[in-house]
């Protein structure tokens, strides 16, 4: 069974960094891809960007292209963000599904863990 566990989140002031790690167990990463997602209380699941597993492709929503890159070394999945900004803030979830940025398509989904950018 696939189990996902985030790690890495806390306060960062504006325009700092923090990053992200999914640690990915139960199965051998070659035959799906990896989502960051991000959502605030009350509102949609975001997609932010995703690494296919079989072929390493990447992509990432325009909201965080630029700023943040995805990054894989064997069973785990980093999220690095730079210049954070406050509207940053939120739940990050990491996931495993197909190499779509629709958090709908994706099954199997970590705790998530919490980012807070403020002054």
């Amino acid at each position: 069974q696939v189990q996902l566990v985030e790690s890495g989140g806390g306060f960062v002031r504006p325009g700092g960094s923090l990053r992200l790690s999914c640690e990915v167990s139960g199965a051998t990463l070659d035959s799906f891809a990896i989502g960051w997602f991000r959502q605030l209380p009350g509102q949609k699941r975001e997609a932010l960007s995703y690494i296919s597993t079989r072929d390493g492709r990447k992509d990432y929503a325009d909201s965080v292209k630029g700023r943040f890159t995805i990054l894989r070394d064997e069973n785990t999945v980093y999220l690095q963000m730079n210049n954070l900004m406050a509207e940053d803030t939120a739940v990050y979830f990491c996931a495993a599904g197909p190499p779509y940025l629709i958090p709908e398509a994706y099954k199997i989904w970590g705790r998530g863990t919490q980012v807070t950018v403020s002054s």
